[in-house]
Order: structure tokens, then sequence, then C-alpha cells
């Protein structure tokens, strides 16, 4: 089973505590920011498209792709009633192929540690790349080295009246992999329950190693923050956020 299939009809049940409103005043500074208007943003792996309803709520026509089909169908659901609604598309993310350039791009809560493959995260770069306007932005977060050496044989739960989760942790410092192996049992109408397994895996990307990759994208104003703030990072920072751009005269 691929990542979020089971766990796509109760995530957003799951993570009531992920602060998107915050989030998307953060991104809505940064674009506000930008030296060229931003009205056309893509969402890189979007997941239920909360964070893509939010701003299409403040008038952004958004472009929202995920390679989980079951997340993008609660995403569908999340956004009929809106006057303007993203439109969802089903593509991974080294695959990403949009047909039409936005003047923006974002990825949130940690979409880009899904990409353990090196060809895969410089396959993803260079093709937000292709898709950006020249001096489009790109942002992007994702969890530090710090954060998932730390999660190591941790155990998470998270429950709702009808779920109950349970995450375990595991890092591997050779391969960089944090593994998340995941229970999610869920309650029936006749009150018996289902069990669910999946297996998730983040890479711990070094800051290095992402400014490598972006500046070999084409990227260019690389910066680095901590999370929804303009300081730089500190040591054990749980996340990064990056902020790039595409050069108006691209090499």
């Amino acid at each position: 089973m691929s990542s979020y299939d089971a766990l796509a009809a109760s995530y957003d049940a799951l993570t009531v505590d992920v602060e998107y409103r915050r989030r998307a005043d953060y991104l809505t500074r940064q674009f506000h920011r930008s030296a060229f208007p931003v009205e056309t943003v893509l969402d890189l792996a979007c997941g239920t498209g909360t964070m893509a309803c939010l701003l299409a709520e403040r008038g952004y026509r958004m472009i929202a792709v995920d390679g989980s089909e079951e997340m993008l169908t609660q995403a569908s659901w999340k956004a009929a009633a809106l006057e303007q609604p993203p439109m969802f598309l089903h593509q991974s993310m080294p695959r990403l192929h949009l047909g039409m350039e936005v003047d923006a791009a974002i990825s949130t809560l940690d979409a880009l540690n899904y990409l353990t493959r090196t060809a895969d995260l410089r396959e993803t770069l260079r093709r937000v790349y292709r898709w950006l306007r020249p001096g489009g932005l790109f942002l992007f977060d994702v969890n530090t080295p710090y954060k998932l050496r730390r999660m190591d044989g941790q155990v998470y739960l998270d429950e709702t009246e009808d779920s109950y989760c349970v995450w375990r942790t595991f890092y591997a410092p050779g391969r960089k992999i944090c593994t998340y192996q995941v229970d999610l049992f869920r309650l029936n109408a006749n009150g018996s329950w289902d069990r669910a397994f999946e297996e998730h895996r983040e890479r711990a990307w070094g800051r290095e190693e992402l400014e490598t990759y972006l500046t070999e994208a084409g990227f260019g104003a690389v910066t680095v923050t901590g999370d929804l703030t303009s300081r730089p990072p500190a040591a054990e920072e749980d996340r990064w956020i990056f902020r790039c751009q595409k050069p108006v005269r691209p090499r």
C-alpha cells in the first residue's frame, strides 16, 4: 500500500494541531513581497488540499498536485464548495507536468523529505523550475536532520472518536532515512474495527545538499530560515523553510 492510502480518510482529523492558517498567512506575506505579481500558484504534494483551499479562498488560482489518489479524493470533496476551487492533478513529484507556467510554487509539511532518492529530488527541482515563470518564487519546508535523528525509537499516538493511530519511528544513520511504521484502526458502524498498516520514509536532506541541488536546477537567491520566521535557522531547528527564485533571465 502506498503512503497515505489508508490514512487519507482520517488524515484531517488526526492533524488538527497543524497550524494551516498561520502557514497560509506566512506564504501570503511572501507572495506580497515578491517583485512580480503572484496570481497562479502550484501546491506540490498537496495532500488533502487544506493549504490549496485556503489560498484559493484568498483569490489565488491554485494547481494542486499529489501522488495519492485517496488524498486527492479528500481534497476534491473539501474544495467542492469553493467559488474557484483548485485544479487537482494526480502526479508524482518527479513526474510533474503542468503544461502551463505558474507565478509561484509551494510545498509544505516536509513533502520533499519523502523523496528519498537523490535522482528523484533533483528531477523534482528541475521540473518545478521548468514550470515557474521567470522571477517566480519557490517556497518549501523540510524536516531537518536534527529532528529526524531525534525521532529514532519514538512512538506517537493519535486518536479521534472513530480512529486510533500508532506511529513507530526508526532512524538509519547510514542511509539518513527515518521510517514511520503506521498502524491505523478505524471504527465501523457495527462497532467493529478495521486495521490498516502503512510504512512511510523520509530522507534527512542536509542544508548544503538542498542548496546545491537548487542551484544546479537553476534557482537563485536561495535563503533558509527557521520555521515561519525571517531569522536564520538555529542549530537545533526542527524545520527549515527554503525560499528561492527562478531568475528573470535564466541561465
